[in-house]
């Protein structure tokens, strides 16, 4: 397989994780996805195969201590810039998992946080973080652990 089908597979796998958190939020099968970390595991194989594949010494040892020089010339190269490219997805799609489960735990909108976390990663972590916070302070007030009703059958 080449470099350009593993991006476009790549691409096309994290879709569906997505599709999922931010059309389908609520429903059991988007639950049950979502608990995985199998996603995670594919998509940082892949990286590690592009990663060991694209490095070499010299470009071992420009990242070692690196500059930026170093950095845009080494991303220059098809396979360098796909093992990027793979690191944004796993990542992304980490921050935007971790986004999807503090909105079911605490009742927080996130489908414009997880929608800029697909497009801008660190732009979704900070919608989420900003709309949580407004959320919490002027919207409703989330119960502490101490604060939570425990059911007891007897009512009591």
């Amino acid at each position: 397989m080449t470099i350009a089908q593993l991006f476009d597979l790549a691409n096309l796998f994290v879709l569906p994780f997505w599709a999922l958190m931010i059309l389908l939020p609520n429903w059991g099968v988007t639950k049950r996805v979502m608990e995985s970390y199998l996603p995670f595991i594919m998509l940082a194989a892949l990286y590690l195969y592009l990663l060991s594949s694209s490095l070499t010494p010299e470009t071992a040892q420009a990242m070692s201590n690196p500059k930026l020089a170093d950095i845009a010339r080494f991303f220059g190269e098809e396979r360098a810039a796909a093992t990027g490219w793979a690191h944004f997805l796993v990542m992304d799609l980490f921050v935007g998992r971790w986004i999807y489960w503090e909105g079911q735990k605490t009742g927080v909108w996130t489908v414009h946080s997880l929608a800029l976390c697909l497009f801008a990663g660190p732009l979704g972590l900070l919608s989420h973080i900003v709309t949580a916070w407004v959320t919490k302070t002027f919207i409703t007030k989330f119960p502490t652990d101490s604060e939570t009703p425990s059911f007891s059958p007897t009512g009591e």
